[in-house]
């Protein structure tokens, strides 16, 4: 079976004057949100064999913190910083892995997970984590078919 987690970052903070775009830290509520989240992964047993995350700041310290929790491995990829749905897609199939997290950004993750649910999620909230499984182990069958199931948890 391959399982596929699609979090958006958590809630990011504009206030810093100065910064840019990728440079933006989480704030208060994206800091209290993204362990918030991991821990519900951890609680119901989901462990990825990897997260892959952009290497946007606000990205990064939420993929970090799902990583600690679950005790999985970490890979930056600069290339999910405003990636696409196909985008995203590629790389979670060409990861290999059966269980993957992808942590970035919209609104690749809302074309996605809406094109994945079929309608069924209509936008990724912060912090947000869609999870689609399909009852194959290859990535190439995954690719080209609907998943089996999916669900969506908020933080709220």
């Amino acid at each position: 079976m391959i399982t596929l987690l699609l979090m958006r970052h958590a809630k990011s903070d504009w206030s810093a004057a100065g910064l840019t775009d990728h440079d933006r830290p989480l704030n208060a509520r994206g800091e209290r949100d993204a362990p918030t989240m991991a821990k519900r992964l951890a609680d119901a047993g989901v462990r990825p064999e990897i997260i892959l995350t952009s290497t946007a700041v606000r990205a990064r310290m939420t993929a970090e913190a799902q990583s600690t929790a679950l005790g999985c491995e970490l890979t930056l990829v600069p290339t999910l910083y405003g990636a696409s749905a196909s985008t995203l897609m590629s790389h979670a199939a060409r990861s290999g892995a059966r269980t993957v997290m992808i942590v970035a950004h919209d609104p690749g993750m809302t074309d996605l997970t809406g094109d994945l649910s079929e309608g069924g999620i209509s936008h990724m909230p912060t912090a947000a984590i869609a999870t689609f499984t399909w009852q194959t182990d290859d990535w190439n069958t995954a690719i080209t078919v609907q998943p089996d199931s999916w669900s969506l948890d908020t933080p709220r």
